[in-house]
């Protein structure tokens, strides 16, 4: 009989096998292992991390989190302070999840009683990063840097039922008990700028409510040629630094395009997990800022920039579901001559229902309404077409197809992408636990006879405060945080006297 490593635990114990926890005691008594916050690949993935920054002398690792508006905070650790986090975690304070994209809080961060409904968010209190060892990236645009992704928690373990990471695994987990997981890719666009002016000035030096200036910047491209080759040619030394960068971050990296607007680019991704694909845009926006701005660009991913008037950004999202059992792919039909089978028909039928909620997650800013324009290959009204570019999901696929599948293209790319991926889930399952029928498929999508999307974010918000879906899946605490703060951020938008307004009315009254 063979005789057991040390390492080794009982198969009563889930065992087996030589277990990657670690086995020193001052290792077993912090944060993460105190509330069992690792799964084994994680304590694998942990001791691999640690391995390869002493292989290549990483000196700092940035631990970040996704906020409520799909934005990266967190703090950058010297070497000798990451085994501790590693261990315990790192505390933030808990009033960065209240905050508009001003840095205005909306809540009332310093009373007992916040609004928010949850408790551990009075006196702007900490909450606790657990890092993801399976995120560890090196970051290539500087030296001896890493990354790493955090999930949130409080100070005595339990969950923060904000932390939108955590909230697209529990629609995952929901989605799992009904015997289906999800499969989605990502069509990512976004702006790339010439710098021109000084890197900062007073203008643009921000308070919480009132951004600073934006920074000046010139075109990079002329438009209004779509895939054009000479036009991406003349920006190849920023097409190879975004290919050798996001290639060394591993990232699912499947082309890079020139699209039809001036200073518009695009980036496609291979289908994936849903929750790693998530993470990956995360990453991905990251980086391409990143490395446009070491070459003096600006990338942005705002949807339409001032001078974007012909052509504004978009998240193109590609869904389907597979049998967890099978790996069959749920959304192909049987019967030749049809798209969709009775699962995908429903699922499809649940994104159209839910479509005016769903906007406040897929299109989260002030500024992705504008992009709503007929005739722009940017939908604007709820419908589906079989392969149609206009609708606002297209059909893609049919019998024999295994990559039968439905693209979302009503997204813009500043999406915060778990909630953006979660707003499709929680639409399509009420759909398929409902057995709902999706209308006849649009053959003019601009003309057709279909309610229209949401014209701004603040009817959007009120679409999801009303919809039983929403908040049944995410509880009403979640819904109503959320539209709290971007009622706050749509007000700030109302009460701003704006260009157009001066123009407008300045002389002639």
């Amino acid at each position: 009989m063979r005789e057991r490593n040390v390492d080794e635990r009982p198969v009563s114990e889930n065992g087996g096998g030589v277990s990657a926890r670690p086995m020193l005691a001052a290792e077993r008594t912090g944060f993460v292992a105190r509330h069992d916050l690792w799964s084994e690949a994680q304590y694998a993935a942990a001791g691999q991390m640690r391995r390869v920054m002493d292989e290549i002398g990483v000196e700092m690792v940035r631990f970040s989190f996704v906020d409520q508006h799909g934005i990266l905070r967190g703090k950058t650790i010297t070497r000798a302070g990451v085994p501790a986090v590693l261990r315990s975690g790192l505390t933030v304070p808990s009033s960065l999840l209240l905050k508009d994209t001003s840095g205005q809080s909306v809540f009332s961060v310093f009373s007992a009683e916040t609004g928010v409904g949850i408790d551990g968010f009075s006196g702007a209190g900490d909450i606790v990063l657990v890092p993801d060892p399976e995120t560890f990236r090196v970051l290539p645009w500087t030296d001896r840097t890493a990354w790493i992704l955090c999930d949130l928690r409080f100070p005595d373990g339990s969950p923060v039922a904000l932390c939108t990471r955590s909230i697209l695994r529990t629609e995952l987990a929901t989605l799992a008990s009904r015997g289906y997981g999800m499969t989605v890719g990502a069509e990512l666009e976004f702006h790339v700028y010439r710098m021109t002016g000084e890197e900062l000035t007073a203008a643009h030096v921000a308070s919480p409510g009132r951004p600073g200036d934006a920074v000046t910047a010139a075109p990079t491209t002329r438009g209004a040629q779509l895939l054009h080759e000479e036009s991406l040619d003349a920006m190849q030394p920023l097409v190879d630094a975004l290919y050798q960068g996001l290639t060394l971050l591993d990232l699912p990296l499947r082309s890079i395009e020139l699209e039809f607007g001036p200073s518009q680019f695009e980036i496609t991704m291979d289908a994936g997990d849903a929750a790693r694909i998530a993470d990956a845009i995360v990453l991905c926006r990251m980086a391409v800022r990143r490395i446009a701005r070491g070459l003096g660009y600006h990338a942005t991913f705002m949807s339409r920039p001032q001078g974007a008037e012909g052509a504004s950004t978009g998240w193109h999202l590609h869904q389907s579901l597979y049998d967890l059992t099978t790996g069959a792919a749920a959304f192909v039909p049987d019967a030749p001559g049809t798209t969709l089978s009775l699962t995908g028909s429903a699922y499809l039928a649940g994104l159209l229902a839910h479509a005016p909620a769903a906007a406040a997650f897929t299109t989260p800013t002030v500024n992705g309404y504008k992009r709503y324009q007929p005739f722009s290959l940017a939908p604007d009204r709820i419908a589906w077409g079989i392969d149609n570019k206009g609708a606002m999901i297209r059909a893609v696929g049919g019998a024999g197809d295994p990559a039968t599948r439905l693209e979302n293209r009503s997204g813009e790319p500043a999406a915060n992408p778990y909630l953006y991926i979660a707003s499709q889930l929680i639409s399509g399952m009420d759909g398929m636990e409902r057995g709902l029928v999706p209308p006849a498929p649009t053959t003019d999508p601009y003309r057709a006879d279909a309610p229209p999307l949401p014209a701004s974010l603040g009817d959007a918000i009120d679409a999801l405060v009303a919809d039983d879906a929403f908040r049944t899946a995410l509880g009403t605490t979640v819904v109503d945080w959320y539209a709290t703060i971007k009622r706050a951020e749509y007000g700030r938008y109302l009460r701003h006297v704006s260009d157009w307004e001066q123009r407008e009315y300045f002389d002639i009254f």
